[in-house]
């Protein structure tokens, strides 16, 4: 158990976390700073000597949270565009959603709220550059479909695999296999132009062949 004065050494980080909490238990807008100063049993005076708003409050937390985010968009810069380096940026970006997997969480919940705070921006243009990353603008649309939706297959698999049994580490592997898959057909040298843009379906009707009896 930590001790009252290396508690107190962190007050800044048990803020985020107790704010962190209660903003994902009861939204951003029905948590006040009376009360994170209550549940952190510190007065509000307390509180302002670190954060001045609840909006600087979440700040810390997302630039605290979401910095591997940014080491591995400025890592990836410099690699190659190779099959490797994209499983390489989903990996690191798989241990970086499930390491801050609360944050993450709440930013997806609560995402009408973020848009009108001055994070919104910030977050959105971190995704857009591991879409980028992922995404070759000159590959069949389907391949980009596949490239960008590997991103949110990791986003979407954390938020259900919370229902679903088993070892957490083992529910994250499952996770980025299938996103690493995703991506992994983009580099498939077996099709023809006619699979790379055309549906399933598609390409039934055009042989004659059809799902009808």
């Amino acid at each position: 158990m930590a001790t009252p004065h290396a508690r107190r050494g962190d007050t800044r980080r048990r803020i985020q976390d107790v704010a962190l909490e209660l903003f994902a238990q009861q939204g951003y807008e029905k948590t006040s700073l009376r009360e994170i100063a209550e549940h952190l049993d510190v007065t509000k005076a307390a509180l302002y000597y670190h954060f001045k708003t609840k909006e600087d409050i979440l700040i810390g937390i997302v630039e605290d949270l979401t910095s591997p985010v940014d080491e591995l968009i400025e890592w990836a810069a410099d690699q190659p565009r190779t099959l490797e380096t994209k499983c390489e940026v989903l990996r690191r970006y798989s241990e970086a959603l499930w390491t801050s997997g609360p944050l993450f969480r709440f930013l997806q919940e609560n995402q009408a709220t973020v848009r009108d705070l001055s994070i919104g921006e910030g977050f959105k243009s971190k995704m857009f550059a591991v879409h980028a990353l992922l995404r070759d603008p000159e590959a069949p649309l389907t391949d980009q479909v596949r490239s960008i939706t590997a991103v949110f297959a990791m986003h979407a698999g954390m938020f259900t695999m919370q229902n679903i049994e088993g070892d957490p580490e083992e529910k994250r592997a499952a996770v980025l296999e299938v996103a690493q898959g995703l991506i992994a057909e983009t580099y498939r040298d077996d099709r023809s132009p006619r699979d790379q843009t055309e549906t399933p379906s598609a390409r039934r009707k055009g042989s004659g062949l059809t799902d009808e009896p």
